[in-house]
């Protein structure tokens, strides 16, 4: 009887093994040393699956029997994509310029194994709407999260009802992880 690969998830994001584990799946951690790229001419879905692959791919590459899970989040509205901000001041300028908008949320994904040699990547966007947003209101937000580990300096999870005003899609993917669409993938796998 042929056995599972074991499962390895290229990130210490808590939100993303938070998922993974109300997920039922069963993983382990560890951290990718991949640099992140955003080329200007892909679109924000795909920078995010060119990233999630990166991730994964470095991970992989220490550890070929295992499924290897890479994911990578980002944050753009028209032309202009939104990462982890970082300091305050760039955090407080992100929902200023989110504010009383419908923005984009794309997480890419790569699962990834190098014995046998699989890969599958994919990525999925959520359409999010900000509130129409006060200057304090935005401050006192900031004050009740951290947004420097966070790409468009927000977590739909944390306090979210303060700014979100709408969502178009997959909750999860806002997280940070398209749960629906990974357990798809995982079980064609």
């Amino acid at each position: 009887m042929k056995t599972k690969p074991s499962m390895i998830l290229a990130s210490e994001s808590a939100r993303r093994k938070q998922l993974l584990a109300r997920g039922g799946l069963t993983f382990r951690s560890i951290i990718s040393n991949a640099t992140e790229c955003a080329p200007t001419h892909l679109t924000p879905a795909e920078i995010a699956k060119a990233n999630a692959h990166l991730k994964a791919s470095s991970v992989s590459k220490k550890h070929p029997e295992a499924l290897v899970i890479g994911a990578d989040t980002v944050v753009a509205l028209k032309a202009k994509t939104y990462g982890k901000p970082r300091d305050l001041q760039e955090a407080f300028t992100f929902l200023k310029q989110l504010s009383g908008k419908t923005h984009e949320v794309s997480t890419g994904v790569c699962l990834i194994t190098q014995k046998p040699s699989k890969m599958r990547t994919f990525a999925v966007t959520t359409q999010v709407g900000i509130q129409p947003l006060k200057d304090d209101v935005i401050r006192e937000y900031l004050s009740m999260i951290n947004p420097l580990d966070k790409a468009g300096a927000y977590a739909i999870q944390e306090h979210g009802e303060w700014i979100i005003g709408e969502i178009y899609g997959s909750y999860t993917n806002v997280v940070g992880l398209p749960m629906e669409r990974l357990k798809e993938e995982l079980n064609q796998w």
